[in-house]
Formats: C-alpha cells, sequence, structure tokens
C-alpha cells in the first residue's frame, strides 16, 4: 500500500511540472465576509478566473507566473507575489477604497436594470440587437471541421480511496491522476471517446448534415450508451439563445433578454482581447435556486459579438445529482465583423451531494471547431437524413488518422486512459464491479459464454389479486448491443391459481439502410386489458396495471389471455415507421368475480365466455427530432424530446381463423413534450378512436382507470377498472413540471429544492346500443362519459428527498358512479436531474 501511494504522489509531484502555476484560496472582507465574483488573475496574462459563492477559487497555468491579482470594484487591488509554483489554501482580505466609492458601483446586492445608470445593461442591449448578424447566421451555407472530445473522471482522489478495499488488486489506475483546472480536486480518467467529423449547413433550408470521418473509444464494448447519454445532457447550444438546456433543464442565458430579471449585471473591465478591444462584463443571479449561471463574459465594443464567456451553475440551482456545472466558451475573429465558435469546454460534477469534499464524477466534453468555409452550395438531397448511416470504417481508424485530426493533442493522462482501461478489462474484480453496474443499468445478468442474458430481473416477483404471488423467469439472446436478431421469453407461475404461464418471441432485421423487420411471438398470461386507450404492438409486453400489491378496490377484473402475433415493419424514411401485422387473440375471464360474458345465438347457452378473434392492422408512427442509437434489431432512444404521432387501422373478420366478430377500427395519438424555458416543461397527449360494427367487452376500448397508489402517465387516476366503456373516445392529458419556479420564490421552501407539478386529463366517449345489448351478461354495467366530459386534475409536489414524487389528485364530475373516489393520493420515484 506505501507504494501505491508512493506512487501516487510522486505522480501530482511530476504533474507540476507540466501544469507549472497553481493557486487556490479564500477572498473575504473586513467583515470576515466572502467576496464573492471576485477576479483572480495571473499578472499581464488573460489567464483567470472568479471566487465563487463562498469566495474560494482555483486558478491553474500551463505557464510560470509570479504575481496574483486579485481585485473587486470599488475595493483595493491586491498583487501577491508567488514565491512557489504551487500555492494552496491562500487568504485574501480585501479593503473598500474610499476615494473609489463615489466613482464605481460595488459588486453586491441588486443592481440597477436601467441603461441610463448601469452602463452593462446599454452594452447588453447592444449584444440583443446584434446577436442576430453574428456568427454562422450571417452565411447562407456553412461548413467547418468539428473535434469533439467526451470524457469520464472519478474525482477527489485522496489516500484513503486509493487505499480502499474497492480498489485494492487495481491499484495501477491511479498512475493516471491529475488536477482539475476548474476545482482544483484529483481526478482518475475512467473512460475518452474522440469523435472527428465534418459538418455542413444550410441557413436557408435550415438543414444540417454531420459527417463521421472517425470514432475511438476507450475500450469497453458498449460505451455508445454512455456517449449518447453523456451528448444528450450536454446537446448542443447557442449561449445568445434565452434559454440554454441542460440536463433536461432550462437554464436562463446570461445574454438572454429576460436576462435583467434574472441577472445583475457590472461592467468591470476593458482590454484589448488579441487585437480587438472589448468590454468585461461580470453577472450573477439575482435570487437563489433558480436555473441560472454566474461567470463573466468579454464582448467586442463595435460589433457586440462575445469574443470570450465562461458560466457556472449557482450552487442553489434546483438541480439533482450535479454539484458543478462549468463552461467555457471562445470565438475567433474572421474578420472584423465575423467572430465564430472556436472552442467548447463544458464539465459537470456528478456527485450525491453538494458538500465540498464529496466525491464524483467529472463529466467533460470539449469540442474543437476549424477550417471554416462559406456558401457552397449543397444540393437539398444532401441534407436527407439515411435510416442507416453506420459506417464501420469510421470506428476503426489508425493512430495516425487521430494525430492529423485531433485539433489538440490529449494530454499524458487522457493517452493513457486507452492502454489503462485494456489492462483493467482483464481484472477479475474489476468486471466483478463493471457487471454489478451493467445488471442495474439494463435488468439483466449476462452470459456471456452462452450469449445470453436473464431477466428482466425487476419482473421476478409480482402480485394480483388472481394468481397471488407470482415468480417469473426469462431471458433472450444477447451477442451485442447492435444483434440482427433476437429471441426472447419467458415462464411464470401464479401460486394462487395454480397455473403456468408463458411465452416467447423473435425477431430479426432484414436490410439495414430501411430497417425492414419481420417479428412473430406467443404469449398466454393473465393481464389487465384496458389499460391504455392506444394498442400495444409488444407481444410479450404487459401492462403494470396486472400486478399490483396494494390497491384502491379489488384486483380481479383481469383476463386470460392467448396471444399470436406476425408482425412486419419498415422505415423507408428516417423516423417515419409502416407496420403490417396479424395476430390471433382468445380472450376469457380470469376470475369468478368479472364476467366478459356476451350474447352468442350460435352457443348451445345463447351466451359465450370466451371470445376467438382474428385482426390485422397497418400501422404508421412518426418521431420528429428523435435520435436513436445503434443499427441493431432493436435500439435504444437517445433522446426524450421528440414527439409522437401514431396511427392505426385494425380489421377483425369473422370468415378468417374462426373468429366471432367483424369490426373495423381507427386509433390516433399524438403526444408531445413542450419545452417552455424558464417555465418548465409540458407534457401533452391527445387520444381520438372509433369501432365500427358490434364487438363485446373485451375488444370494446376501455378508459384506462387506475386502482394502484402509483402516479401512472396517461391513466386517470381517480377511475376504477371498466368504470368508463366506449366504442368511440377522444382523450387528452395535460402535465406540466415547473421545475421549482414558483417554490424558489417561496423563502420557507426554497432550500428543500421541491418542485411544482399540475396535471388535467378528461375524456370523452359513447357506446352504441348494440355493443351495450351485445354485452348485456357481463356483470360490467357498460357506460360511457357522454353527457359530459369526465376530468380530473392533480396538484404534485416532486423531487422530495431528490427522488419522490406526490399527487393530490381531484376527481371533477360523476361522483354518483358507484364506488366514486373524489380524491385520491399517488406517488412515485425515480432518479432525475
Amino acid at each position: 500500500m506505501k507504494f501505491n501511494l508512493l506512487i501516487t504522489l510522486l505522480f501530482i509531484g511530476c504533474s507540476s511540472v507540466f501544469a507549472q502555476t497553481k493557486v487556490s484560496g479564500h477572498v473575504i472582507d473586513e467583515g470576515n465576509e466572502p467576496v464573492a465574483y471576485a477576479n483572480i488573475i495571473f499578472k499581464n496574462s488573460s489567464e483567470g478566473t472568479i471566487t465563487n459563492e463562498n469566495g474560494r477559487f482555483y486558478l491553474e497555468s500551463d505557464e510560470t507566473w509570479d504575481t496574483l491579482i486579485v481585485s473587486f470594484v470599488g475595493y483595493k487591488t491586491i498583487e501577491f507575489p508567488l514565491t512557489k509554483r504551487v500555492n494552496y489554501d491562500l487568504n485574501f482580505v480585501i479593503e473598500e477604497e474610499a476615494a473609489a466609492l463615489n466613482e464605481v458601483v460595488i459588486v453586491s446586492g441588486k443592481q440597477s436594470k436601467k441603461a441610463e445608470e448601469n452602463p452593462a445593461i446599454a452594452i447588453l442591449q447592444k449584444i440583443w440587437e446584434r446577436k442576430r448578424q453574428n456568427g454562422l447566421r450571417q452565411f447562407n451555407q456553412y461548413a467547418y471541421d468539428r473535434y469533439e472530445k467526451v470524457e469520464f473522471d472519478l474525482n477527489t482522489i485522496d489516500s484513503s480511496l486509493i487505499k480502499s478495499n474497492l480498489f485494492k488488486g487495481m491499484e495501477f489506475v491511479f498512475e493516471q491522476v491529475d488536477t482539475s483546472k476548474v476545482t482544483g480536486k484529483t481526478y482518475l480518467p475512467i473512460f475518452i471517446n474522440e469523435e472527428a467529423a465534418k459538418v455542413y449547413g444550410d441557413n436557408i433550408l435550415d438543414k444540417e448534415k454531420l459527417v463521421l470521418k472517425g470514432n475511438k473509444n476507450s475500450g469497453f464494448s458498449n460505451n455508445q450508451a454512455i456517449i449518447d447519454f453523456i451528448k444528450d445532457l450536454y446537446s448542443q447550444y447557442d449561449v445568445y439563445e434565452n434559454y440554454l438546456k441542460f440536463f433536461d433543464k432550462s437554464f436562463v442565458s446570461p445574454l438572454s433578454k429576460t436576462g435583467i430579471n434574472t441577472y445583475n449585471y457590472v461592467l468591470a473591465d476593458s482590454a484589448f482581447i488579441g487585437d480587438k478591444w472589448c468590454y468585461n462584463i461580470i453577472y450573477y443571479p439575482r435570487r437563489k435556486n433558480e436555473l441560472t449561471f454566474k461567470g463573466d463574459f468579454w464582448v467586442n465594443d463595435t460589433t457586440y459579438a462575445i469574443k470570450e464567456i465562461n458560466l457556472q451553475a449557482s450552487k442553489s440551482a434546483n438541480i439533482n445529482w450535479v454539484k458543478e456545472i462549468y463552461i467555457e466558451q471562445e470565438f475567433d475573429v474572421v474578420n472584423d465583423s465575423v467572430f465564430l465558435i472556436k472552442r467548447d469546454y463544458f464539465m459537470s460534477d456528478f456527485t450525491f451531494n453538494k458538500k465540498e469534499k464529496s466525491r464524483g464524477v467529472y463529466g467533460k466534453r470539449t469540442t474543437l471547431y476549424d477550417n471554416y468555409v462559406f456558401d457552397e452550395v449543397k444540393d437539398e438531397k444532401f441534407y436527407k437524413e439515411e435510416v442507416f448511416d453506420y459506417d464501420k470504417d469510421a470506428y476503426n481508424r489508425e493512430d495516425a488518422f487521430w494525430e492529423a485530426n485531433r485539433m489538440e493533442a490529449l494530454s499524458k493522462d487522457e493517452k493513457g486512459v486507452y492502454k489503462m482501461l485494456d489492462t483493467l478489462k482483464t481484472v477479475k474484480k474489476f468486471k466483478r464491479l463493471y457487471n454489478v453496474g451493467s445488471i442495474l443499468a439494463s435488468g439483466y445478468i449476462e452470459f456471456d459464454d452462452w450469449n445470453l442474458d436473464y431477466g428482466p430481473i425487476f419482473s421476478t416477483v409480482g402480485y394480483n389479486d388472481v394468481e397471488g404471488i407470482r415468480l417469473r423467469t426469462g431471458g433472450r439472446t444477447y451477442f451485442g448491443p447492435n444483434d440482427l436478431w433476437r429471441l426472447q421469453g419467458f415462464i411464470a407461475y401464479g401460486f394462487n391459481d395454480d397455473k403456468f404461464k408463458y411465452g416467447f418471441s423473435a425477431k430479426w432485421l432484414l436490410n439495414k439502410r430501411n430497417r425492414l423487420i419481420i417479428s412473430a411471438g406467443h404469449r398466454r398470461d393473465i393481464e389487465q386489458i384496458g389499460a391504455s386507450l392506444t394498442t400495444s404492438t409488444d407481444v410479450l409486453g404487459r401492462s403494470l396495471a396486472s400486478n399490483a400489491v396494494f390497491t384502491t378496490a379489488p384486483n380481479d377484473k383481469l383476463s386470460n389471455i392467448n396471444l399470436t402475433a406476425l408482425a412486419i415493419e419498415i422505415e423507408p424514411i428516417k423516423n417515419v415507421m409502416f407496420r403490417v401485422g396479424g395476430d390471433y387473440r382468445t380472450l376469457s375471464s380470469a376470475s369468478p368475480t368479472f364476467s366478459l360474458d356476451y350474447i352468442d345465438p350460435e352457443s348451445p347457452t345463447g351466451i359465450s365466455s370466451e371470445v376467438k378473434q382474428f385482426e390485422s392492422t397497418l400501422s404508421v408512427s412518426y418521431f420528429p427530432g428523435r435520435k436513436m442509437s445503434g443499427y441493431g434489431v432493436e435500439r435504444r432512444n437517445a433522446n426524450d424530446t421528440y414527439a409522437s404521432i401514431f396511427a392505426q387501422l385494425s380489421v377483425g373478420r369473422d370468415d378468417l381463423f374462426k373468429s366471432d366478430f367483424t369490426y373495423t377500427k381507427w386509433q390516433f395519438s399524438y403526444i408531445q413534450p413542450w419545452i417552455l424555458g424558464g417555465f418548465g416543461r409540458l407534457y401533452s397527449t391527445i387520444e381520438v378512436g372509433k369501432t365500427f360494427g358490434e364487438v363485446p367487452l373485451g375488444l370494446l376500448s376501455v378508459v384506462p382507470g387506475n386502482q394502484s397508489y402509483f402516479s401512472i402517465y396517461k391513466s386517470f387516476s381517480q377511475l376504477n377498472f371498466y368504470e368508463f366503456v366506449t366504442d368511440t373516445y377522444a382523450s387528452l392529458h395535460l402535465e406540466h413540471n415547473f421545475n421549482g419556479r414558483l417554490f424558489s420564490r417561496i423563502p420557507l421552501l426554497r432550500k428543500l429544492n421541491w418542485r411544482e407539478i399540475i396535471g388535467i386529463r378528461g375524456v370523452w366517449g359513447q357506446i352504441s346500443d348494440e355493443n351495450i345489448a351485445l354485452s348485456a351478461p357481463s356483470n360490467i354495467p357498460l357506460v360511457a362519459p357522454t353527457d359530459e366530459i369526465y376530468y380530473e386534475y392533480s396538484f404534485g409536489i416532486g423531487n422530495i428527498f431528490k427522488v419522490f414524487r406526490i399527487d393530490f389528485n381531484f376527481r371533477g364530475n360523476y361522483l354518483d358512479n358507484p364506488g366514486a373516489r373524489d380524491f385520491g393520493i399517488t406517488g412515485s420515484f425515480g432518479f432525475v436531474f
């Protein structure tokens, strides 16, 4: 162990050769109060930072500097000699500069919003006027080279971590320890991905296309999920926009037109940056607990284009699992009037809490831009998005390619990551840790030698009133994330009904170019039908309502389902899918207290209890803005901000496979998330449908109730199962999450970081007299919300202890229905930012 510690200490000592000057410390005033946003800079340089809300700072440079300047408008400037390369825990007490009190604005508290009183506001107004004239917007077409590096680092490396049992046998990894230039913390690179690409754009067509030239991973075979995760979190942004989206949250940009209501601005300095005279403006939030930044930017005095900007998320920002967010952007001067982005650096510190010494993981993305070309017209067909755009050669580039295409050389530690991870994969202990993480993430236990996965493990145990305790075992074939075919199946057993259930399915990707897929499956199971209005196409899919331990009413309206299905789907245009399918199902009641009986003149008793039906379907799905990861028969969503439009025609015929009924059903759904800037996110769902022909209860459209204590979107929390049954329906669901915008303005609630959620949902429907008469033998009264729209509304509190949500649900009408619940409380839990 001493040897391992010695290696680390030697490495840290050697790293100072590469990082020549390091300083950290604390700035306070004469009253012993921390001074936030004070300027810290190496003398005669442009390398600097500002203190955080607690007056602390860390600054590092590759150059050697002998003097540190600490300045703050309205206070005396301190010039501190640096006698050593590394100077930690410095303490500075700054004094007010009495002679200047009448000449300057003190950077503390609220600043004026009026341009005539605050010169920073006057400059900001010029930025707003010209922001559409800056950057790539000035050209009809553009193209440039882009290099992107994504990295994950374990941070706060100390002797206790090095000596811990967790890393016993893996001590060699600490040979790659380095120090962050932003936070001053030690960190260990654990993952790195590089990408080189050419980007083409057309502002007239409003189109952009990325052509991948090379992509290099740090060793693990399933890194694409990590890359997609970090890219979605760190999506492309423009600091000139009013809101910047990170971690599914909309932060107010300091350059936003609403910024004067959110930030304080102070004109702090002016100087040449290169050969351009620029103003330096400091900004910081007016209120705590909002999604805001602090930092400064340099803006040119003639074009009012941003030359440099840094943004650091406020410590009090209402965001979970992230302690630090730090952004730097540098812009290059192409000519007197054009400033284009040159470098973009984004770093976040993922951690369980925001304590100063807490250990976490850095997620970093560095993007560099070069070789800009303008006004070279490309045919509109060039920008057409391909369904399959995987280039195998791009993922197998030689070292010579990366030497030529890297716009920024890898550090010594980053180069060591590739070798270190290759070695790490051979360590048995690391394999065990990696497998545990994989199980928690995917829900499957991997058996690599057999190319099989066991799971999903979270479905192993269930319960309902018919089956009692239900045990399930299942698995799937898995050679890799991009398998062209997949088999999966399950077996389940209910201790109460003493019956086995089973299911299996197969799917095969025949053509990658248009994603032609053929699938088939069979399932014999017990299920709560009518748990959603829009029909599912997943053969093995089972609704959450089929399992519930604690319910507001007996969960006994379950059905036996025997389903066989075959389907073909194709994606001829990106994110537009067509599907043709056919299925044969048998439905019957699984409970003695529930009946699916209907009138059947051909039955000896005149009544049948079982529905046998073949149904053919034609559906089209459109997902504008959807990004997918992978190219196999199963892919993963790489984002969640896209709309979903679905339409389906279903036809049943009684002359096929001895089916019981002839009918036609139309269904349509439209799901849209709306990002409303600083006001949070709104989810909306519209569903409409109609069934033509006479069909029994088992084939009608049941308005989805919710008898559990869980909040389930697109269901009605105060409705019981089968309370409303329709053959024609239209429903609307609206749910808005303010992300804490309202609570952040209430002093007693501000520190709790709760998030307010409101919802309203309604449904109208009708059912024909013929369909009511057909299911007369059933013990379920067929009632539709025809006279007036049934509605509910809810008020919720989210982010309780960061993971819990509670909804208070109110029923708006139909309070005289048997068993009607006028009020209920539901909840949910999950990890969200």
